[in-house]
């Protein structure tokens, strides 16, 4: 009996201490294909920050995955991550990759980060027409 429950005990802690080490971050992002009606893979999005001389400066920049999405922007680390960001979809190469002229070759998406809480700015996208939203 007391070898099942120090294992048990090893087992809970393990988890707890797995689960702690978990990495958080901060933003995220997704684009749906409405011409489609699936999720827009591999599509590059560049992620910046406008500094205290209004200029913008690159903080990131990764792929959609196979699910449209990216979930790892901005690392929750204690920073303090508040300011105005840029979500900068690169369209363009997505719609020729599918055969199809766009009317936007990229498109920015502007927003402010106010607290620490996790933000999620996604898009739907068609090659004429996009709407964003702030998702959670």
């Amino acid at each position: 009996m007391k070898k099942v429950a120090v294992l048990i005990f090893a087992i809970v802690a393990f988890a707890q201490l797995s689960l702690a080490q978990e990495t958080k971050y901060q933003l995220s992002s997704h684009i749906l294909d409405i011409t489609t009606g699936k999720p827009a893979t591999d599509v590059k999005i560049t992620l910046s920050k406008k500094d205290n001389k209004d200029n913008w400066i690159k903080v990131d920049e990764k792929n959609t995955d196979s699910n449209g999405r990216i979930k790892d922007f901005l690392k929750q680390d204690g920073k303090d991550n508040t300011g105005i960001y840029k979500l900068t979809f690169h369209t363009s190469p997505y719609f020729k990759s599918l055969g199809y002229k766009s009317f936007y070759p990229f498109i920015e998406v502007v927003f402010e980060l106010v607290d620490n809480e996790h933000y999620h700015v996604p898009i739907t996208l068609s090659p004429f027409g996009y709407s964003t939203y702030r998702g959670n």
